[in-house]
């Protein structure tokens, strides 16, 4: 049975009422790709918009809190944390964005940090696409979740 359907199939939201409460974490990572002069105009905080990648972690945060606005099943959560980490790639060249998000409660986080990492990960194309409008980004995936009835998961990618 579909859980976001009723019995004239109907969308609608699932009912989290009688769910325990507990911790929930989430983590997801993505990465973006670019030409070098982008990665160095990122580095050496020569952009126009200003520095992208502290922009980009504040972006991440909001996407975090946002996302039952823009995901129509999502339910809207009270977030304990959101821990943003974005890494260096100059073999890339480019970044790979990191979002962890923590609640306490009664549905997991998993949209919310894969929400963070896109929102992120967009605003670093945003403040640079006038220098490089042919980045990728790619790879938006959930690493690992805890908590909640169904338990741990972790991203085997071997």
């Amino acid at each position: 049975m579909l859980t976001h359907l009723n019995e004239k199939n109907i969308p609608k939201m699932v009912d989290v009422g009688d769910k325990d409460t507990t911790k929930r974490v989430a983590i997801a990572s993505g990465t973006i790709t670019m030409s070098q002069e982008a990665y160095n105009a990122i580095k050496q905080n020569t952009g126009k918009k200003g520095p992208v990648l502290q922009t980009a972690v504040i972006a991440a945060i909001m996407g975090a809190k946002r996302t039952s606005e823009l995901i129509p099943m999502c339910h809207p959560l009270y977030i304990n944390s959101v821990d943003i980490d974005i890494e260096d790639m100059p073999n890339l060249p480019g970044f790979k964005l990191i979002s962890k998000v923590i609640t306490h409660g009664k549905t997991g986080v998993e949209m919310e940090a894969l929400n963070s990492v896109s929102i992120g990960l967009l605003t670093i194309y945003d403040m640079i696409k006038a220098i490089d409008k042919s980045m990728v980004i790619s790879g938006i995936t959930l690493e690992s979740k805890s908590g909640g009835k169904s338990g741990e998961y972790r991203r085997n990618d071997g």
